[in-house]
């Protein structure tokens, strides 16, 4: 059979998705149910356990397809977003109750149980959530989870003219391994997560990123070529380019989303072993 990457595949030994028969070996195959997420964001973990590493979120309004549930409450399924497979709490998710309208353009918002911002918070709200809004209301989006800001959220097709501006706004914004909210983020999360907003389709890890974003371009010597919106590759990592001169990532020496010097950042980074894998261009 032809090996497929599992972070994208749902297949195991013991199971696969039908549509893989006879692509892939498993005991079993079955169809799978649609699911949304209902939380304001979940834990996409490699394995069905709270201790298990965090290999991304999902964000609510997402849609997932599970193939395989456990006793103990974890669900296993692929993202229908950028496809990523994994282990996702059940209690996360639930059957779709209609199409999201809207998304969250802020970088972080508020649901209100009532029409009034002085009222506890019901939930709070990462930028790319999508909500199924039944009005607007005083300024108020009605949506399930409850009343949010209306001037926080934006039409479902609404797009940034400029993903690189998406990226600093998460300046400061800790660094969390599989992360993609103002909680925690890593960087190639940052990245999806300001292309989503711009409306570009991204693969969650920066290996798939760097095989699938753009075309490969020579900045020059100094990198003087460098444009903003250049993405520069590592093996493991990814940084966006602000300008010639400076670049903005979540990283793990930082710890947070920062912008540091181009020049700076690749001596630093070619001390601790890794070299500059590529430059790539969007457009």
């Amino acid at each position: 059979m032809t090996p497929f990457d599992p972070r994208v595949t749902p297949a195991r030994p013991d199971l696969a998705a039908r549509h893989l028969q006879g692509r892939v070996d498993a005991a079993r195959f079955v169809d799978g149910t649609v699911y949304e997420v209902i939380e304001p964001q979940a834990a996409v973990r490699r394995e069905p356990s709270s201790d298990a590493v965090l290999d991304t979120e999902a964000l609510k309004g997402e849609r997932i397809t599970v193939y395989d549930a456990t006793d103990e409450g974890w669900s296993w399924g692929q993202l229908e977003d950028d496809g990523h497979v994994g282990w996702i709490p059940s209690s996360a998710l639930d059957r779709p109750q209609g199409a999201p309208t809207h998304k969250v353009a802020a970088l972080r918002t508020l649901a209100f149980p009532g029409p009034s911002i002085k009222l506890p918070p019901r939930e709070s709200l990462s930028l790319g959530c999508r909500l199924r809004v039944l009005r607007i209301d005083a300024g108020l989006a009605v949506a399930p989870c409850g009343y949010v800001p209306a001037r926080h959220l934006v039409a479902l097709e609404a797009r940034e003219g400029d993903f690189v501006a998406v990226a600093e706004r998460f300046l400061g914004v800790p660094y969390l391994w599989g992360g993609k909210t103002s909680l925690g983020i890593d960087c190639s999360g940052l990245l999806q997560v300001a292309l989503a907003a711009a409306g570009r389709a991204c693969p969650r890890d920066s290996d798939m990123q760097e095989e699938a974003l753009g075309r490969a371009v020579d900045p020059g010597p100094g990198f003087a070529g460098l444009r903003r919106g250049d993405l520069l590759f590592w093996k493991g990592h990814v940084a966006i380019a602000r300008d010639a001169d400076t670049l903005v990532h979540a990283n793990a020496f930082h710890m947070a989303v920062a912008l540091e010097p181009v020049l700076e950042a690749i001596d630093r980074i070619a001390a601790a072993g890794d070299a500059l894998s590529s430059v790539r261009r969007l457009a």
